[in-house]
């Protein structure tokens, strides 16, 4: 991170950026990171406030007994939000980046991606509860066991695995997701490791679930922010602050994504890392809902061609998977 000085026209506004969030706990604990890392790289002048927390009640936040798919959407998490920006009433909005569409509305871009967190799932299982085999984390289910989820991407990899488990929606933040497993109403489920980890609630985790086990959602611990394109100053300062790693395995991640095209309705998972020599490993899958099919490939490649390698391997999934996954 770089510090930077702010042009004299952004040092004289009268009033503080507006970082636009969503009301849940792990949202606006994202948007204090980011407001304390552009304070840290462009410190206000006189003591002066430059930004501000601003939340917004979404679609997807406040509809929670139906999946997103019947609804709208992921992009449901964000179409309030970047309507507000695109009106004026904030400047820059804060997002889970595995929430956020790969086709963004007119005028507005993905601003600056931030240093990503532990990309993995983890399994919340009921107190007392331990896998039987350390090879094998779902040996901690039993048979039958019914897991609360809204996320088909992990349903499909977990019936692939074990056609056994069933499933049940479960959907709101993530103290709601955890009490009901302490509540004894469920036997698993399952959430993003980066979001207990940013909450201090790491220790919640009964079971980190390696990528070989449950490739993650594409973005999945990257917090990325949008802006207005035409707000040059702003981007600048936007850019201070964003973390070139995980700009390039957001881009190839959010690239397979695109190619793919699937809907709410479509298991698609994505994860990209940067070797040491400068490379970049991207791990793509695609199944059924109902886990009878799964197709898992990887490329390698230079990071400066991360969007190319995306569409590559999205193509190359799609080419060889039945095309009734990708129906709307």
């Amino acid at each position: 991170m770089k510090t930077v000085t702010p042009p004299t026209q952004l040092q004289s506004r009268n009033q503080p950026f507006k970082a636009g969030t969503r009301g849940s706990p792990l949202a606006r604990q994202q948007t204090a990171t980011v407001l304390e890392l552009l304070r840290q790289a462009c410190p206000a002048p006189d003591g002066k406030t430059m930004f501000e927390e601003h939340i917004i009640v979404t679609t997807g936040d406040a509809v929670l007994n139906k999946p997103l798919a019947e609804i709208g959407g992921k992009g449901l998490f964000a179409k309030e939000i970047h309507e507000s920006l695109a009106a004026g009433r904030i400047d820059f909005a804060v997002h889970s980046l595995k929430d956020l569409e790969t086709g963004l509305p007119p005028g507005i871009v993905l601003a600056c991606t931030l240093t990503r967190e532990d990309p993995r799932d983890v399994l919340i299982l009921p107190p007392g509860r331990t896998p039987a085999s350390a090879n094998d984390p779902l040996s901690a289910l039993p048979q039958g066991a019914v897991v609360g989820s809204a996320s088909v991407r992990r349903q499909a990899q977990l019936k692939h695995a074990r056609p056994d488990l069933r499933f049940t929606l479960l959907r709101g933040n993530v103290g709601t997701r955890l009490g009901k497993i302490e509540a004894g109403e469920l036997d698993a489920t399952l959430l993003a490791y980066a979001g207990l980890r940013r909450l201090g609630l790491a220790d919640k985790a009964s079971l980190v679930l390696e990528t070989e086990h449950m490739l993650p959602a594409a973005c999945q611990g990257i917090v990325g922010i949008t802006a207005r394109e035409t707000d040059s100053d702003l981007l600048a300062l936007l850019a201070a602050i964003e973390n070139p790693a995980s700009k390039a395995v957001a881009t190839a991640e959010r690239a397979l994504l695109s190619t793919l095209d699937g809907s709410c309705r479509t298991p698609i998972a994505g994860y990209a890392t940067l070797n040491d020599d400068g490379s970049l490993h991207l791990t793509g899958l695609v199944a059924r809902h109902d886990g009878s099919f799964l197709l898992r490939r990887d490329i390698t490649g230079s990071a400066a061609d991360a969007a190319l390698m995306g569409r590559e391997l999205g193509l190359s999934l799609k080419a060889d998977s039945p095309g009734d996954i990708f129906l709307p």
